[in-house]
């Protein structure tokens, strides 16, 4: 159960799927202020806001019919994609900063035990099954959500979720019995 579609979404999804350049040119002009002013209020960073929206119609580009004009709106929907992306951006961002922080703060016998600590973490991780450790290298070191993950593996989100639940149950299991 969706909304009524606008004319001019359906028309431009159409064209996007037949691989219009004309139809994306369109899309971006219309709706890029809007992608832009999205990603940029949920970075505060402009070079960032302005990769966000590149990636945005970039994707849109490459796999159009994700968009479903009977679901969404087109300018709802890629302000939402924006706005995800942002997030995501945010996320990634703060734990960039927080590392920083720590390393310009750490001692040298910080650095060592942050050493070893890495090593017996990644060593942990190497040995979880294949399918596990593919989620967790995708959502932890590479920043995917769940819905990422899920779709770079091609399973169902949920499947996503639970394989990185039980892969971070078995690392916590293992680090705790290695003392960490």
């Amino acid at each position: 159960m969706g909304t009524l579609p606008i004319t001019d979404d359906v028309r431009l999804r159409e064209g996007l799927i037949a691989g219009s350049e004309q139809a994306l040119a369109e899309v971006y002009d219309t709706f890029s202020p809007y992608v832009f002013g999205m990603a940029l209020q949920m970075t505060r960073d402009r070079g960032a806001a302005e990769d966000i929206t590149q990636e945005v119609f970039v994707d849109l580009w490459r796999r159009p019919e994700r968009f479903d004009p009977h679901r969404a709106p087109l300018r709802g929907w890629l302000c939402m994609i924006a706005r995800r992306r942002g997030i995501d951006w945010v996320r990634r961002h703060r734990t960039r900063v927080t590392v920083q922080i720590a390393a310009a703060e750490a001692t040298p016998e910080d650095v060592v035990l942050n050493s070893t600590t890495h090593r017996q973490v990644r060593r942990a991780v190497a040995d979880l099954p294949d399918t596990h450790r593919e989620a967790v290298l995708l959502a932890y070191y590479d920043g995917l959500t769940y819905r990422e993950v899920a779709q770079a593996l091609n399973i169902p989100e949920g499947t996503a979720k639970w394989r990185l639940r039980n892969a971070l149950h078995r690392l916590g299991e293992r680090l705790l019995a290695e003392g960490l």
